[in-house]
């Protein structure tokens, strides 16, 4: 019923920046929260970033504060996440999550690895 598609993965260099876009089909976009994931090898996938249904509220991890911006296009029903000064330790793969309370919906998930 609800598809999400990642894009804008890649690789950059320690210091780079990169943005992530999800879309989502459907028309229940604008009410739910969303946010991004990522896991990288060996790891649990760990929240990244979180915004509310209107874009009002967000939340990051402490290991993102200050570098990665959520940001949604309701009208356009998509997701963003803008990533600053990369590291190392932020390779993994990236995933959008629509919070839909019946049941969460998650995107394929895009790879970033960062490295020089």
């Amino acid at each position: 019923q609800v598809q999400l598609v990642e894009s804008g993965g890649g690789l950059v260099q320690p210091g780079g920046s990169l943005r992530l876009s999800c879309a989502a089909s459907g028309n229940i976009f604008s009410l739910y929260a969303t946010g991004w994931y990522r896991q990288a090898p060996g790891n649990q996938r760990e929240l990244v970033a979180r915004i509310s249904s209107g874009g009002g509220i967000t939340n990051y991890a402490d290991s993102v504060k200050g570098r990665f911006t959520i940001s949604r296009d309701n009208a356009r029903k998509t997701v963003y996440l803008q990533m600053n000064s990369l590291q190392a330790e932020d390779t993994a793969v990236y995933y959008c999550k629509l919070e839909r309370p019946q049941g969460n919906y998650w995107g394929q998930g895009t790879q970033v690895t960062v490295s020089s």
